[in-house]
């Protein structure tokens, strides 16, 4: 009898804000141009020096111009650069036609942010033959390409971080394999900053320690990477060695609820920075509550330390809502007595879950007009933002931040 093998491939839509957004003009408006074929971004107003790049194409990254970069800095290295807002209801759209395919073959399907997942085949050897789950996973990109317009990378192997590496390599529309087998040929030679959960701060402190692979940092002595960068030193260590993910890593969402979450792009040491972030994340899903017409009456707030401590919290709203700012004021409060405002934070995220339809506030004598003013105040800015689109209204404390007043993985 044939032994069950499970193989773990991490799927992931190549600059998935850009591709659904060109997928759509294209398949849908009829435009001719495609905005993968030029130089372009999804991006604020170019005017407005709040926007920064979400997304960019291959013709675009050519200029040296990075995610995460401000739109000002993005035209001066190529003046004829094609910005065009987000679009957050294509997106979640577009995400879901995604995740719906890969149920198609999986029953096992784990969505780790809008434009990623993976699906764990248990027992596929039997249905596909041995060593044909590369050819399934070929069959499964090209079917993704032609059938919703948009190319991915596929990883394969058999554990969820090997798998989510393999799909970082060569982009796009390609399948790699990362085999516990493969590492020390296909994952060491690369620089250790593409290590997973290897951030700027990190990288420099390996830097400086004579460290510049990740098979420097395989084969590093133990004692030297926790003498100078703790546990995260260790973990990210373990990882460079094929060690898997912890369970938390991306399997803190419930299924039932409206989450959103974000890796920063450095770690969160400020409150100021913290607030910023939790009011993006709840932006984005307070539109996605009205957008549903529906409410929700519990919020959590999950987080992971840059030493991968995960901490997680919730509370009990006393009435189902969907207004902006009492999702945000419920999740800071739970925020704060989560951190202890010392240690810097990586990942965080926020979750609503008891979703109702038929939910009617319960007012008490002390916030009768006050929701009844917000609830008409978001839904009227909802209309502005889908007919001006998204940076047309904006809170003002995001006007001087780097933070983008909509964001998140909106998983």
């Amino acid at each position: 009898m044939m032994d069950k093998k499970i193989y773990i491939f991490h799927i992931d839509v190549n600059s998935a804000f850009l591709s659904w957004t060109a997928a759509y003009r294209v398949n849908i408006l009829g435009e001719k141009e495609d905005l993968r074929d030029i130089p372009s971004i999804i991006g604020g107003d170019q005017k407005k020096r709040h926007g920064i790049v979400l997304a960019k194409s291959i013709p675009a990254k050519k200029y040296g111009i990075q995610t995460g970069e401000a739109i000002v800095t993005a035209r001066q290295k190529c003046p004829h650069l094609v910005v065009v807002p987000p679009d957050y209801g294509l997106y979640v759209k577009a995400s879901g036609s995604f995740i719906t395919k890969l149920k198609q073959y999986c029953d096992n399907v784990i969505q780790y942010s809008i434009d990623e997942a993976w699906c764990v085949f248990d027992g596929f050897e039997e249905l596909y033959g041995k060593g044909q789950m590369k050819n399934f996973a070929c069959r499964l990109k090209n079917e993704i390409r032609d059938e919703l317009g948009f190319t991915v990378n596929i990883g394969i192997s058999t554990n969820f971080l090997l798998s989510k590496m393999a799909g970082g390599f060569s982009k796009p529309d390609k399948v790699h394999t990362l085999f516990p087998g493969e590492i020390e040929k296909k994952m060491w030679p690369l620089p250790v900053s593409e290590l997973f959960f290897v951030g700027r701060a990190t990288t420099a402190k390996l830097h400086k320690l004579g460290i510049y692979t990740i098979g420097d940092l395989a084969k590093a002595d133990d004692k030297v990477i926790k003498a100078h960068l703790k546990t995260t030193g260790l973990v990210v260590q373990g990882y460079a060695r094929g060690m898997d993910l912890e369970p938390y890593m991306f399997t803190h969402e419930a299924n039932k609820g409206y989450g959103n979450s974000l890796t920063a792009p450095v770690d969160i040491t400020n409150s100021e920075y913290a607030r910023h972030l939790m009011l993006s994340l709840c932006e984005t899903i307070g539109a996605r509550l009205r957008e549903d017409n529906v409410r929700i009456s519990q919020v959590s707030v999950h987080m992971t330390t840059n030493e991968f401590q995960y901490g997680s919290r919730q509370m009990q709203l006393p009435t189902a809502t969907d207004v902006t700012e009492e999702i945000y004021g419920a999740a800071y409060r739970i925020f704060e007595k989560l951190w202890d405002k010392k240690t810097p934070i990586r990942q965080i995220g926020v979750h609503t879950s008891k979703v109702r339809t038929d939910a009617v506030r319960q007012y008490n004598f002390f916030d009768l007009e006050k929701y009844d003013r917000l609830e008409i105040l978001d839904r009227t800015v909802d209309q502005i933002r889908k007919k001006y689109g998204e940076d047309a209204i904006f809170r003002a404390g995001f006007l001087k931040s780097n933070v983008p007043h909509m964001g998140g993985g909106l998983s």
